[in-house]
């Protein structure tokens, strides 16, 4: 009787002993990144691959890249995002982009690069003269259409891409949010 019980403890506490190690190797292993570093070419892509695929969104990914937020923007969303082209970021006074991207400013970067960022889709059809949408970082944005053109802020909607999280609408001046009150 008494073996009849002892195998029962002693099966029970090797699968606790491989668990435990199985445990021990998952989290010795070396973190291999996030959402982004994921492999899929035959997806639709992402909000990030859109503009990671694009020469005229360099600027932007380089700004993605340094407030750390290639990840959040590679989950599922869904986001509606507005993508300064290049020569949007050219507009801005010389230097601020070389500013923003050292690690000491990275605060204010994210606050601009949320600013170009909305929790959820809207599609080009849904936009209305006048619609207002309240972005990652709190502030509002005001969308324009009018003849069929769309504006944010009055910044220019050049083109839109649907992706897999979202849609990204390429404008052609980096948004700034207002002064903090």
């Amino acid at each position: 009787m008494k073996q009849f019980l002892f195998l029962p403890l002693v099966l029970l506490l090797a699968c606790g002993q491989q668990q435990s190690e199985s445990t021990s190797e998952a989290t010795a292993a070396p973190v291999g990144g996030g959402q982004s570093t994921v492999q899929d070419d035959t997806s639709q892509p992402d909000v990030v691959r859109v503009a990671v695929g694009s020469p005229d969104h360099t600027t932007l990914v380089a700004a993605l890249k340094a407030a750390e937020y290639v990840d959040a923007l590679s989950n599922a969303g869904p986001f509606t995002v507005f993508a300064p082209t290049n020569d949007a970021f050219a507009k801005l006074p010389q230097g601020t982009v070389e500013n923003l991207v050292k690690p000491e400013n990275k605060a204010a970067l994210q606050n601009i690069l949320e600013y170009h960022v909305f929790v959820g889709v809207i599609n080009e059809e849904y936009v209305s003269d006048g619609m207002t949408l309240n972005q990652v970082n709190l502030d509002n944005v005001t969308l324009n259409k009018k003849d069929g053109k769309i504006t944010v802020n009055g910044a220019n909607v050049l083109g839109v891409v649907k992706a897999s999280n979202g849609v990204v609408y390429v404008i052609d001046t980096v948004l700034l949010p207002p002064e903090a009150k």
